[in-house]
């Protein structure tokens, strides 16, 4: 097993994230990549996207053995949702 050690402290890993983000992926999205997952190498700016996080992850772990993946989901505020649903319109 690979142990992968994080190379940047929290904030830095995700603004780079982020800036790769906006910058290198979102101009190429289309609205059928809605809730893919996006995961990106911070230190390469390589990418891959895929409905399932761990497709995305090891195609991009072939091409980068040693990528500092950070990861996000198209359209989605967050990558993961953790708790309870509500129905959309429900009033709290």
């Amino acid at each position: 097993m690979v142990v992968r050690y994080r190379k940047y402290p929290p904030k830095e890993f995700d603004r780079r994230g982020q800036e790769i983000y906006r910058r290198d992926v979102l101009p190429r999205l289309h609205p059928q990549d809605d809730y893919k997952f996006v995961v990106i190498d911070i230190d390469s700016g390589d990418f891959d996207m895929d409905e399932e996080i761990m497709s995305a992850s090891n195609r991009l772990l072939e091409r980068k053995p040693e990528a500092q993946i950070w990861t996000t989901r198209v359209g989605q505020p967050a990558t993961y949702r953790m708790g309870g649903s509500r129905t959309i319109g429900a009033k709290a």
